[in-house]
């Protein structure tokens, strides 16, 4: 689940994202690097991204793809259930990971997607429309 929402100008850095969420939401924001896609800049530098808590199994990571356009994606903020419950890596999985993988996404789509939408909708003050 992804979403992109172009955000108004005052809002055009992560730090002003974060004091945002957390100060007009319920939600816990934290500005961390992007564990999750590895995604360098320019320098090779691993990017930042703001990290929004629900739980330790819901969350979303919002990170700025160009100036005034916020991309905001499904994460499980928690490293080791991420480990467990995210998106496999491996370029190669036997018939029992892909099976127990299309359970686990089965049961966990609907809280997940009512969790993103929970916390995509705080960002509505803060996008342009």
């Amino acid at each position: 689940m992804e979403k992109s929402i172009k955000i108004k100008q005052e809002f055009n850095s992560l730090d002003k994202i974060k004091d945002f969420i957390n100060t007009e939401s319920t939600f816990e924001a934290s500005k961390e690097y992007d564990h999750w896609d590895l995604r360098t800049d320019s320098k090779g530098q691993m990017e930042q991204c703001v990290v929004i808590k629900k739980s330790n199994m819901h969350g979303v990571r919002a990170y700025l793809s160009s100036g005034d356009t916020l991309k905001i994606d499904y994460i499980i903020p928690n490293k080791v259930m991420n480990a467990y419950f995210g998106k496999s890596q491996k370029a190669r999985r036997n018939v029992l990971e892909m099976i127990a993988g299309s359970i686990k996404t089965t049961l966990l789509a609907g809280s997940q997607k009512k969790a993103f939408e929970e916390i995509t909708h705080s960002f509505t003050k803060i996008e342009i429309n």
